[in-house]
């Protein structure tokens, strides 16, 4: 007897429409009491809506055939980014139907109102398509589809339960990683277009040794070669290769603040997969370091073809430390792990000079021995504050607090530069193409 009452009484529900006709009967009933000549009408009207509920009933919980519903996503989701997921359902009922389909989302999201309402005729399958936007890594557990199927008599609906639940991990943004994968050319994209940088010096690095042809640089004649071939041969050089490049991401306070629902570590990570990947392009050797307080996870500097894996697996399990970051641990750090000259890509926060000075000895000790580059981030809401016209006394302090933070910035880039220390001060969502520009900057002046 409960299996009974839970496969055709369990899952039935009450329409609006239901709901309309019920009401529009009763009115008719109490209309009877003052005109007894519409009793009889009011009968008939009350009789047909009850056939009306039997057929309905029939054709959901008699004639009809549980429907189909799957969920296709990939492996794994793509951090900040829109990730596309497609629900394939398929009505197998012989006639005409709406459903309204619901997607349990993670909890992540905080969503209990994502619904969709869809006709589907008989026997037909669709491929129902919508983009999720995560903002924190970690596991995302996707719960049941939920189908509640009414036909165009629309009084009563039937609910189906497909149990699609399945959990996805949400990785760095690895789609930045093939967007911007064509940066490994030796062209700078920017947001306004392409711009070429002019070498400095000549490339000594060795490829081959090659016959002359018009246009070849008659300084690079090998005339050795040239006596055992009795023809004319150059040698020829190619972009120095196998250069060291250490991205360094600072897991301290700052770097918990949000923007657009990102923190700057997270920001900070997606960046480094992306440069990760067009140094390896470049076939130069990347690693990974992260801090905070104390020493986090290392992947040492290799070109491996595992090496982009390893580095996304490491930064899939990084998280903010709440604590102030130890710079005199991860100088000496440095020096004891990174023994060759390399550049170092630091992924920090600096909000004032007084923070900076803080930490300024140990960066400048960094840069006697690598080619040292600090990126950190602009407050874009204070941005925002600076440029709003003031009405009162309390919008215009406001406005003058904002732009002595947005000048303090200003400075750190000036007192980094005046100690030799490279920097790059970007608006979080520009982080990731202003630091490939900016390393692609250097290897065609061939700094590194």
């Amino acid at each position: 007897m409960p299996g009974f009452i839970t496969k055709y009484i369990g899952t039935l529900y009450l329409t609006r429409r239901f709901y309309l006709l019920t009401g529009f009967c009763i009115v008719l009933f109490i209309a009877s009491f003052m005109l007894p000549g519409m009793f009889r009408y009011s009968r008939i009207v009350f009789f047909v809506f009850i056939a009306l509920i039997l057929v309905d009933y029939l054709f959901l919980f008699v004639l009809s055939k549980a429907p189909a519903a799957t969920r296709l996503a990939a492996d794994r989701l793509s951090n900040g980014d829109d990730n596309k997921i497609v629900m394939q359902v398929k009505n197998n009922i012989p006639f005409t139907v709406r459903m309204e389909i619901i997607d349990e989302l993670p909890l992540q999201f905080q969503q209990r109102d994502w619904m969709l309402y869809q006709r589907f005729k008989a026997r037909e399958q669709r491929n129902i398509a919508y983009t999720l936007r995560p903002v924190e890594r970690g596991q995302y557990r996707f719960g049941r589809i939920i189908l509640y199927v009414r036909s165009l008599l629309g009084l009563l609906k039937r609910r189906y339960n497909m149990e699609v639940e399945q959990t996805i991990p949400v990785y760095p943004s690895y789609l930045q990683m093939r967007k911007y994968a064509l940066l490994s050319q030796t062209t700078i994209q920017s947001e306004h277009g392409n711009k070429r940088m002019r070498k400095l010096g000549h490339s000594m690095e060795f490829e081959q040794i090659k016959e002359y042809v018009r246009g070849d640089d008659i300084r690079s004649v090998n005339w050795k070669a040239t006596a055992r071939k009795a023809s004319l041969m150059v040698n020829s050089y190619t972009d120095e290769r196998s250069q060291q490049v250490y991205c360094i991401i600072d897991k301290g306070r700052l770097m918990k603040m949000p923007f657009a629902g990102l923190t700057l570590l997270d920001y900070a990570i997606n960046s480094t997969l992306v440069l990760a990947n067009v140094c390896l392009q470049k076939q130069d050797r990347v690693g990974v370091m992260t801090f905070s307080n104390k020493m986090g996870s290392i992947v040492a500097a290799d070109r491996k073809p595992i090496q982009r894996e390893n580095i996304l697996q490491l930064l899939y399990n990084q998280e903010t430390a709440f604590l102030e970051s130890d710079y005199e641990m991860l100088y000496m750090q440095i020096r004891s792990r990174i023994k060759h000259r390399s550049l170092v890509v630091l992924y920090t926060n600096f909000e004032s000079m007084n923070g900076l000075h803080r930490q300024l000895n140990f960066l400048r000790s960094i840069a006697k021995y690598h080619l040292l580059m600090v990126v950190f981030f602009e407050n874009t809401e204070l941005h925002q504050l600076s440029g709003l016209q003031a009405r009162n006394v309390e919008e215009v302090y406001i406005k003058i607090i904002a732009e002595k933070f947005e000048f303090e910035k200003r400075l750190i880039v000036k007192e980094l530069r005046k100690h030799g220390i490279l920097s790059v001060l970007t608006p979080p969502e520009q982080l990731t193409i202003n630091a490939v520009n900016k390393y692609l900057e250097l290897k065609a002046r061939q700094a590194i």
